[in-house]
């Protein structure tokens, strides 16, 4: 345990450049992850296939699967980076949404050809010689080198507010616990001198993959269809309104985010008698206090009506009453 804590302080200290460029440092990070996720990946398939062990393959399967994130993440960088335009005035930041579709189909198929192939060999019977040893040594060293790339990952991710490096970092380290259960697996492979463990393994690796797939797919869901992960920003968004002098009543609030950022909309009510220019004035007050007290906010909406004012036909967002303590 005090080996693994050493070997923790010392990948977390590793060097990160100064620059200030947010885009260099995505794509600095997604080349870094290709190159470094793309050497683990051969080595394990190919060494997998020499070692005739489905559970290393398997995990290399699952490696490879990383390379197309990290490539995604390149192509998909460039699009969100373009300005609003006629035909997208909100920008293009929902193709991060789009392009995590298309990575949680790409997983559930690597787990799910991985499943039918070690399935059909153990439904089979198929009689197979025990794994050599290779395959624990290309498995030890692909733990050390993931975890000093989801190390690394994670300083780059949370340095620069990347969402999506940081939850490739995230599947990085559960390629790590799907490769530590790989090592188990072959362990008790050669301690009980049964080849079908090693079959076995590769099973619940590839059930792992498609668990992933399923996890990531539905989480992208929410942004698609305009939810949000964390409702604690509704208190938030009451919170900031009450502590702004005339401003009563926030209501129809609708919060969805916009890749890692949110956008706001609300209506709040004003003294009916006050000037246009007073009420122009509360809620540019409300706008600054949303962000003051919320991070990452792309665009607020402040919809102004007179205090007291009801309509029966506002049958969508959300009001101080829907927040329960």
């Amino acid at each position: 345990m005090n080996n693994f804590n050493l070997f923790l302080q010392l990948t977390s200290s590793l060097y990160i450049p100064l620059t200030t460029d947010r885009s260099y440092q995505i794509k600095k990070a997604s080349w870094i992850g290709i190159i470094g996720n793309s050497f683990l990946a051969v080595a394990k398939i190919v060494i997998g296939f020499i070692a005739a062990s489905y559970a290393v393959i398997g995990d290399g399967i699952d490696t490879s699967t990383d390379i197309i994130t990290y490539i995604i993440i390149l192509f998909t960088a460039r699009i969100i980076a373009k300005p609003p335009d006629k035909k997208f005035p909100y920008g293009y930041k929902k193709a991060e949404t789009s392009a995590t579709k298309i990575l949680a189909f790409v997983i559930f198929f690597a787990g799910a050809q991985l499943l039918i192939s070690t399935s059909k060999q153990l439904f089979e019977g198929v009689s197979r010689e025990l794994p050599s040893l290779i395959a624990i040594y290309v498995t030890i060293f692909s733990i050390v080198g993931k975890s000093i790339l989801a190390i690394w990952q994670f300083k780059i991710g949370k340095k620069i507010d990347s969402n999506m490096i940081i939850a490739n970092a995230r599947n990085m380290r559960n390629d790590i616990l799907i490769s530590v259960s790989v090592l188990i697996g072959l362990f008790f492979t050669f301690l009980l001198n049964m080849s079908i463990l090693d079959n076995v393994t590769a099973l619940i690796v590839s059930l792992w993959i498609i668990k992933e797939a399923i996890g990531i797919y539905k989480e992208s869901n929410l942004e698609m269809m305009d939810g949000v992960k964390d409702t604690t920003i509704y208190y938030k968004i009451i919170k900031s309104v009450d502590q702004v002098e005339g401003a009563f009543n926030p209501h129809r609030i609708r919060v969805r985010n916009l890749a890692n950022m949110y956008l706001i909309a609300l209506d709040i009510e004003v003294d009916q008698d006050i000037k246009v220019r007073d009420a122009h004035d509360i809620a540019k007050e409300v706008e600054n206090k949303l962000k003051q007290n919320i991070n990452n906010i792309y665009d607020i909406i402040v919809h102004i009506e007179p205090l007291g004012n009801i309509e029966h036909d506002e049958t969508y967002g959300i009001s101080e009453n829907d927040i329960v303590d």
